[in-house]
């Protein structure tokens, strides 16, 4: 009961500590001070590694989100589907996208963990998610989704082949760590 308990409590506060992350990205971005969400992002990040009970495993999860995240943001900035409120080349995703990037990480074996192994629910939750979280950082005047349809087709389409992708790689991620610690791959 108390594992359950502990179990539930980890994934409230990893869907609390995301939000908050995001939001610092997104608001922070949107009036010029990146530095500020990507220091709250790191903190998020970093405990979430910290309190971890296999933190070499969250820190592969999470570099491959962030790389994973580089390119597809980066095409997206490239093509100008998306125009970033922020310094930096016009060709490669800002530093506060790829904050959130690795705050997404650490939800792929906590509160996303659900997903793993649902690859049509996955698509369809990344189809839709994706393009909500650019329209809301659009509201919030962060990013520009140009066309804005063409865009948010984009973001879906990506979104749509992104996120099970990550899921699949954190979930063989943590059950090659399981195993190689003889443990049970029975989260």
């Amino acid at each position: 009961m108390q594992t359950t308990r502990t179990q539930t409590l980890r994934m409230i506060g990893n869907i609390v500590a995301f939000q908050l992350g995001w939001f610092a990205c997104v608001v922070a971005a949107a009036q010029g001070q990146e530095a500020v969400g990507i220091c709250a992002a790191l903190i998020i990040v970093a405990a979430h590694v910290a309190i971890s009970t296999h933190p070499v495993t969250q820190l592969r999860v999470i570099v491959t989100a962030v790389a994973i995240g580089a390119v597809w943001d980066s095409l997206l900035r490239a093509t100008g589907l998306m125009i970033y409120r922020s310094p930096g080349p016009p060709a490669l995703a800002p530093a506060w996208i790829l904050a959130m990037w690795a705050l997404f990480g650490t939800t792929l074996n906590l509160s996303l963990r659900w997903l793993q192994g649902r690859t049509l629910l996955a698509v369809v939750f990344g189809a839709v998610g994706g393009p909500l979280a650019f329209w809301a950082g659009q509201r919030l005047g962060a990013v520009q989704i140009r066309g804005p349809w063409a865009g948010l087709l984009a973001q879906a389409t990506g979104w749509g082949l992104i996120l099970p992708l990550l899921l699949h790689l954190a979930r063989r991620f943590d059950r090659r760590n399981l195993s190689s610690r003889g443990e049970s791959t029975d989260v």
